[in-house]
């Protein structure tokens, strides 16, 4: 099981702060492509920055059963 966290406008618009995948390994990409199939008003990930297990990763970052893939949106500020 694959474990993602949303924050801020995405767990918003998805209605949930935490989705479980079954998959046994998918890359970043795959988790984002899934996501917006499953969620479509998800559009927004694919601008998010992820990031596993706590470190920052890329789109082909091998995401495991038992890792949790969190997707942050792009902040802005003044």
């Amino acid at each position: 099981m694959i474990k993602v966290l949303l924050f801020a406008d995405l767990e918003e618009k998805a209605g949930v702060r935490e989705i479980e995948l079954s998959n046994s390994e998918m890359k970043v990409l795959e988790v984002k492509k899934y996501l917006i199939e499953e969620y479509p008003v998800l559009k927004g990930i694919e601008n998010a920055l992820p990031a596993v297990n706590e470190e920052y990763a890329t789109s082909d970052t091998v995401v495991k059963s038992g890792d949790t893939i969190a997707f942050i949106p792009p902040v802005s500020g003044g």
